[in-house]
């Protein structure tokens, strides 16, 4: 079964070093967890070609799931469905299920205030404009919709940039689909601290171990200094029973640690050394 998404992210701010992409570990690290495996992560401007493109490119990639963060506010440089109706060929039109959505969040901050802020203006229409064909996905948080639109085998999702937003929706209303893709299926991760031992000495040994546990994933992490080496290494695999996954990690870490250990190495299994 296909497992793979993509993320795309889009904002001007995450290209010019404004703001940190939080948005796109934390989404990696959720779905990663679940058994879904991320293959890109893509960074874009507040530009409709822009995303058309980025989008279309992931569509021939054929991933389950496609999911954009950012654009969907009420501002001009809030670009994210207009660029997605380009990628698909269609036209954005106002959706009477997002728009109540939008009137009911601003009624609600409106009687929250005491005051009048119900009014739907053109800003906030254009939080309802969705791509044709498409579905307002509820944001318990903030008021700008989620949308999910299938094209064949992808589930299309654009979600808020705001973190709080992306994040709610994200966990009610992706995560059961993201689960239900993955089956039965878990991701299992432990590191282990490898001191007094160069990289270049640990590359063969991971080759080796990762050769002998085909199933096992190993990265190197550097943490030292030259003349003082410190390297984090992380295991990872998915499997359908806890057991075989602890056990397939346990496995690769003990014959790692020897090899290690052999080689002039020390192995903690977790911190930095005092």
């Amino acid at each position: 079964m296909n497992r793979q998404m993509e993320i795309v992210c889009v904002g001007n701010e995450l290209l010019i070093g404004k703001t940190l992409n939080t948005n796109a570990t934390w989404m990696a690290k959720r779905a990663t967890s679940i058994g879904i495996e991320v293959r890109r992560i893509t960074i874009v401007s507040d530009d409709v070609d822009e995303i058309a493109k980025a989008v279309v490119e992931a569509l021939k990639r054929k991933p389950s799931f496609i999911v954009t963060t950012g654009g969907l506010g009420p501002t001009f440089d809030d670009k994210t469905l207009e660029g997605i109706s380009k990628a698909l060929g269609t036209k954005t039109e106002v959706s009477e299920k997002a728009l109540e959505m939008v009137k009911q969040k601003y009624r609600a901050y409106g009687m929250q205030v005491r005051i009048e802020e119900a009014d739907l203006t053109p800003p906030r229409i254009k939080m309802a404009r969705l791509p044709e064909k498409s579905e307002a996905v509820n944001n318990p948080v903030g008021t700008a919709p989620g949308v999910m639109i299938k094209k064949k085998e992808t589930t299309l999702i654009a979600l808020p940039g705001v973190p709080s937003e992306m994040k709610a929706i994200f966990e009610e209303s992706i995560v059961p689909l993201l689960k239900k893709q993955a089956g039965d299926l878990t991701f299992f991760e432990t590191s282990i601290f490898a001191d007094s031992i160069m990289e270049s000495t640990l590359a063969p040994l991971i080759d080796q171990v990762m050769h002998d546990n085909e199933l096992v994933y190993i990265k190197s992490h550097p943490m030292g200094e030259e003349n003082a080496p410190h390297i984090e290494l992380h295991f990872s695999s998915t499997a359908k029973d806890s057991r075989v996954g602890r056990n397939r990690l346990g496995e690769a870490i003990i014959q790692l640690s020897e090899l290690i250990e052999q080689n002039g190495g020390k192995v903690r299994m977790q911190g930095r050394r005092k």
